[in-house]
């Protein structure tokens, strides 16, 4: 059993140092989507797939160290959660007290990483919703309308206000 607990603690260990990382790519990518570069942002992005999947590597051995930990204890391992065992080692405090303070830790920063990312969230909402408002801007410009310029015949010339006749200016 001993064994187990120190595997789990380590487990654990692992995984809030990940979140940490996380957690700092995710404020770093908040400095990239304000500044808007797109290179930086796929870049940071793809830091954050490598660490999501270690994440995800450490996250199995948590759950088959604590299945087996569950078996040793003969506890349902679907409601095995680390709280619950938090409570069972009160016989030994000295396991207890580390897997309170790394669950808190784990914990505190997970919700950091959690709020972080809403705000990154919200923060490229406004983006797009800025994107959206430029391409319906330019759209708004080139339907522009009909001026009221007659030719010598006086007939409408057709014209539109501040649209070229629509052919590209390489040199410009």
């Amino acid at each position: 059993m001993a064994s187990l607990m120190e595997n789990l603690i380590e487990v654990l260990s692992q995984e809030s140092e990940e979140y940490k990382g996380l957690l700092a790519l995710s404020q770093k990518k908040m400095r990239i989507i304000a500044s808007a570069n797109l290179e930086d942002l796929q870049r940071i992005t793809d830091d954050e797939q490598e660490v999501v999947g270690r994440l995800s590597r450490l996250e199995k051995r948590r759950i088959e160290v604590t299945a087996d930990i569950a078996n040793v204890l003969n506890k349902d391992v679907e409601t095995m959660k680390l709280t619950n065992l938090i409570e069972m080692m009160s016989a030994r405090p000295e396991d207890k007290a580390k897997l309170e303070e790394i669950h808190g830790r784990l914990r505190d920063v997970v919700r950091e990483v959690q709020r972080t990312n809403e705000q990154n969230r919200e923060l490229l909402e406004e983006a797009l919703e800025l994107v959206n408002f430029e391409m319906n801007m330019l759209q708004a410009y080139k339907a522009a309308p009909e001026t009221a310029n007659y030719t010598k015949g006086a007939c409408n010339s057709g014209a539109q206000m501040g649209v070229d006749s629509g052919s590209f200016d390489a040199k410009q």
